[in-house]
């Protein structure tokens, strides 16, 4: 599978490049919110979401099953900014199922700040 492809569909939130890397039958779920999709809820959540996205695949590779990516996605107005770890299934070259971690980016709370605990990553590599 292409990730992404998969992922420049994802961003432009093109319903029909999106639906072209999935099984009918495939099942999504996003654990943070305790949601699991069919494939046309899961391209409704993506495409009607308000706003533009943006982004970039920050990380890709090969997992048991299939690919792990890491993504990071903004809304094009600055207005949200998430990264999602997402673990592909396979089968037959397109995404039998989907797990999703979606995070919210933003700063540590006040209590490690005060406390001085960790440091920004900055922009070198781990």
């Amino acid at each position: 599978m292409d990730v992404q492809a998969y992922w420049d569909a994802v961003l432009r939130q093109d319903r029909e490049a999106m639906r072209g890397h999935f099984a009918r039958d495939a099942r999504i779920r996003w654990p943070n919110t305790n949601e699991e999709f069919t494939l046309e809820e899961f391209l409704t959540a993506n495409c009607d979401y308000p706003g533009r996205w943006a982004g970039e695949v920050e990380r890709a590779e090969p997992g048991a099953e299939g690919p792990v990516t890491v993504a990071r996605v903004y809304d094009r107005d600055g207005s949200a900014s998430f990264h999602a770890v997402s673990f592909f299934r396979e089968r037959d070259g397109k995404i039998q199922s989907l797990v999703e971690y979606w995070g919210e980016d933003g700063p540590p709370p006040q209590w490690r700040r005060e406390r001085e605990l960790g440091r920004p990553i900055g922009t070198g590599e781990a």
